[in-house]
């Protein structure tokens, strides 16, 4: 598991794939926060980092499965995921030694954003007029998520051979996740069972964390779903080592 962490993580950092990603998610979140009018702290007149932890899914939507769309779709396209579950290494090793590359690069870029926390506090009035336990939990919540989001374009890189349609598909199941049980959920045809729709989107549990109250049932909620994810990659590989066997 080392050794396919260690080379994801180099061949992330031997090209501009993760210093572009990093680069992104930095600038366009750092623009939201203290740049436009809109969402700007400097303009709020409250200090607090609001407006970055509800921005920052939505660039987690397109960020994170732009990450891991090469994942397995590489090695499948390049034939070197058939060479790999031909190695004496268990199918758990290869996705989670990729899974936790993957991860690894997301944490990276999140550190730098702690700047932004730092520059709130001393901007409060006074010095420190700020909620620490929500932004604890926002960061615990934006990190979580963005585990969970890792582990759906895993899967999404594992059912294709084609990096655009890992990318696409990735988008497209983390949004559902994140944002489509909810609108789902608001709909009246859901009236009597909305909360337990809601329940199942990323969104409501991530918005409870950002409240400072690291509730078990949120955070089991995303690390149930992180293995529900990785448990299809498995299987989705298992298949596809199957299928090259009867070949």
């Amino acid at each position: 598991m080392f050794a396919i962490f260690k080379k994801d993580i180099n061949a992330f950092l031997n090209s501009l794939v993760g210093y572009l990603v990093i680069c992104i998610f930095l600038t366009g979140v750092g623009l939201c926060v203290w740049v436009f009018p809109q969402t700007s702290v400097l303009d709020s007149g409250f200090a607090d980092l609001d407006s970055f932890f509800s921005l920052s899914p939505y660039v987690f939507l397109f960020l994170i499965p732009a990450i891991t769309m090469r994942s397995l779709a590489e090695e499948q396209k390049n034939g070197t995921l058939e060479l790999l579950l031909t190695q004496p290494l268990q199918d758990w090793q290869i996705i989670l030694g990729k899974y936790l590359a993957c991860l690894v690069l997301v944490a990276v870029a999140l550190l730098p954003t702690l700047i932004y926390y730092a520059s709130v506090w001393r901007l409060g009035s006074p010095k420190g007029n700020l909620d620490s336990a929500a932004v604890v939990g926002s960061y615990i919540g934006l990190l979580l998520l963005g585990a969970s989001f890792t582990a759906i374009g895993l899967w999404a890189s594992a059912l294709t051979s084609n990096q655009i349609i890992a990318f696409m598909l990735g988008c497209f199941v983390c949004f559902l996740f994140y944002y489509g049980f909810s609108a789902i959920a608001s709909a009246d045809t859901w009236s009597s069972w909305g909360y337990a729709v809601a329940f199942l989107g990323l969104d409501t549990h991530y918005e409870a964390l950002g409240k400072g109250l690291i509730d078990s049932r949120h955070v089991f909620y995303l690390l149930s779903l992180i293995v529900a994810m990785l448990g299809l990659t498995h299987l989705t590989l298992g298949s596809r080592k199957w299928s090259s066997s009867k070949n």
